[in-house]
């Protein structure tokens, strides 16, 4: 079995390094030309993985055509709003009857849709052949093979252990789930929530302040996925409540980071200026509001966050709207 990786940042290349750590041949495809020479070359990814030693057997090009040639599985590891333009480049190029991995946490602006449904629309593919990786995936920890485990959905269980099992490195454990909406989602709400805790850290707020925004986040994206159809035991799992304690905790989260920035006084466009890797709940943040008002799910931490990044309104205002909200006896899920 080969696998081709699309998109060389830096969980792109992490997780290409896992699949040949595991014994699956791989190429990854990243666009420049000087990225992939150092990849192949070097072992190293200057650009997003500085300092770390990549795979000897990992090989890189910048001609989606070779990487995709004879390819069983196809992973998609671009930024999530570019998702659709780069799969419409690339359909003719993608073997059929290939099992496609989603490696993206975000939702699309406009349509509201999920990465895999972004999947299905573009290339025609149905739901059973359209995999997620989600879980606590901090990429760098990754490349340094830290160990970690992780979920790998997808409504037809045969391709999900076939996933499992190009994924099983040494150091990295995968775990199957036929819910792909609830590991979706998880993983693109987390985004949102990881900002709003790193607005706080910025703002100087302390610890009881993170475990409220990290449960009570928790609570949003499960309303959010119950009205979607998913299941809630996936929100206390890898791709839940695993991926948010991850991102909202460390510093090498860029939405947390991303987050810590605005919390100290800097603009979005000053923040955005600095940052050299897309933090998809910047973007996110609009589309799951609109789904969730699409779906008369409430999401105060979502909508406050949203209005930070794109209304202009200040941090400490934000913190006032949401402990000024209504008591209201505490449910899961409510």
């Amino acid at each position: 079995m080969k696998a081709a990786v699309m998109g060389a940042g830096s969980w792109g290349t992490t997780f290409a390094q896992v699949l040949c750590d595991a014994g699956t041949p791989v190429t990854l495809w990243g666009r420049r030309q000087t990225l992939a020479a150092a990849i192949s070359e070097r072992h190293e990814n200057p650009d997003y993985l500085p300092g770390i030693q990549l795979s000897a057997g990992l090989r890189a090009c910048c001609d989606p055509a070779e990487a995709l040639a004879g390819a069983d599985l196809v992973v998609l590891a671009v930024p999530a709003q570019s998702l659709r333009q780069n799969l419409a480049n690339w359909a003719s190029l993608i073997p059929p009857g290939v099992l496609l991995v989603s490696l993206m946490k975000g939702i699309e602006l406009g349509t509201c849709d999920r990465m895999t449904q972004v999947i299905a629309d573009v290339l025609g593919a149905p739901a059973d052949s359209i995999a997620v990786v989600s879980g606590p995936n901090l990429a760098r920890e990754i490349a340094a093979r830290q160990h970690a485990a992780s979920v790998v959905a997808c409504t037809d269980e045969a391709a999900a252990k076939l996933l499992q099992g190009a994924c099983h490195a040494p150091y990295f454990r995968p775990y199957t789930n036929p819910d792909v909406i609830g590991c979706e989602l998880g993983g693109a709400v987390k985004n949102v929530i990881a900002l709003a805790v790193g607005i706080a850290v910025g703002m100087g707020l302390g610890d009881n302040t993170r475990a409220t925004l990290i449960t009570r986040g928790l609570a949003e994206t499960a309303r959010l996925g119950a009205a979607l159809g998913a299941d809630e035991h996936s929100f206390a799992g890898l791709a839940g409540l695993g991926d948010l304690v991850a991102t909202c905790s460390s510093p090498l989260s860029r939405n947390r980071t991303f987050g810590e920035n605005l919390g100290r006084g800097a603009t979005l466009a000053e923040v955005t200026a600095g940052t050299t890797q897309t933090a998809e709940g910047v973007k996110s943040s609009l589309s799951i509001l609109e789904l969730a008002r699409r779906h008369g799910v409430e999401m105060p931490i979502t909508e406050v966050v949203a209005a930070v990044l794109h209304k202009g309104l200040a941090a400490a205002r934000a913190a006032e709207l949401l402990t000024s909200r209504s008591a209201k006896p505490e449910r899961y899920g409510v």
